[in-house]
């Protein structure tokens, strides 16, 4: 089935560095417990029907299609199972079993226009941040059918594949995509909004069929002071000799590295991922320097003081 997403603002991200999670879901769990986290679910489809977003909640089949109805294989697997297998319960982007979110083109009657919310619990952000959620489309069949998903702020709108375009296929694989919070005043409480959208959808439509979501995640971009702060302390400062390195939540420190103002590295130290860790600097000269740390989570800075 051709389900196509293409990005006007949303691009694929590998990770974040240096980042503060705002907010963060992994649709794991319950659709019940789903609600209680302050998602809510309605469907404003055209004829409209009952379904709405849910959590996965397959068991595993013995595919058989010799019988009427066939039995196939579950969706968001990664291959075609033929027939006596067993197709497992598929996963979400984290790897748990069942761990995301789908809607399917039931979402509306005969050939309809399909528009069925998932709508997130109140978010505060601001300018800079990364929103980014991943998605994939549930079906591993050959024939292949338009989707569109839209993610939607409260104050602004993005759109993902506005015309049901061709050219863009949805992914098969669990895919991820983000785009960057802008044009707020400053700290703004908004929702945010997935909105399944298909015209000519639904049972008869030449449109919709089956995608899944997980993973939505809210992330702000911290300078190396802020980093450094959230997740470090440093003691005594200034000091004489000894100085005390401990990570927050058993950080673990990878390296760490001192510099003078003029940017020369006058200590490195490899600390190979303890989180607290002593650094003698009764060598150095006395004044300011900056202590330097790096973590598989990003980079902080801080100074210190010789006396």
């Amino acid at each position: 089935m051709k389900k196509t997403l293409l990005s006007v603002f949303l691009l694929s991200v590998s990770g974040f560095v240096n980042a503060q999670t705002v907010y963060s879901f992994g649709f794991s769990g319950t659709t019940a417990e789903m609600e209680t986290a302050g998602w809510m679910r309605t469907n404003q489809s055209n004829p409209i029907t009952t379904a709405l977003w849910t959590i996965a909640s397959y068991t595993p089949v013995t595919v058989n299609t010799t019988v009427t109805p066939a039995i196939q294989g579950n969706p968001f697997n990664d291959r075609v199972y033929t027939n006596g297998e067993v197709s497992p319960v598929p996963n979400g982007q984290s790897g748990g079993p069942n761990s995301f979110a789908l809607v399917n083109f039931r979402s509306t009657t005969g050939a309809g226009t399909i528009s069925n919310w998932l709508i997130s619990p109140v978010v505060t952000v601001q300018n800079g941040d990364v929103v980014s959620f991943w998605s994939r489309k549930g079906t591993s069949a050959t024939d292949d059918y338009l989707d569109r998903l839209e993610l939607r702020m409260s104050t602004a709108a993005t759109h993902v594949n506005p015309t049901l375009a061709a050219g863009f296929v949805y992914p098969k694989v669990w895919t991820q995509y983000s785009f960057t919070v802008s044009g707020l005043s400053g700290p703004t409480a908004v929702k945010f909004g997935f909105r399944y959208f298909v015209t000519n959808g639904g049972p008869s439509g030449a449109n919709s069929d089956l995608i899944g979501i997980d993973t939505f995640d809210v992330n702000r971009a911290l300078s190396t002071d802020d980093f450094f702060a959230n997740n470090f302390s440093v003691y005594p400062n200034p000091s004489m000799g000894i100085v005390n390195l401990a990570g927050k939540n058993n950080m673990a420190i990878n390296t760490i590295q001192i510099t003078d103002l003029n940017g020369r590295v006058v200590k490195n130290v490899n600390t190979k991922g303890v989180s607290e860790t002593q650094i003698n600097i009764s060598d150095l000269t006395t004044g300011m320097y900056f202590l330097n740390v790096q973590t598989d989570s990003g980079y902080g800075t801080t100074k210190i003081i010789k006396n």
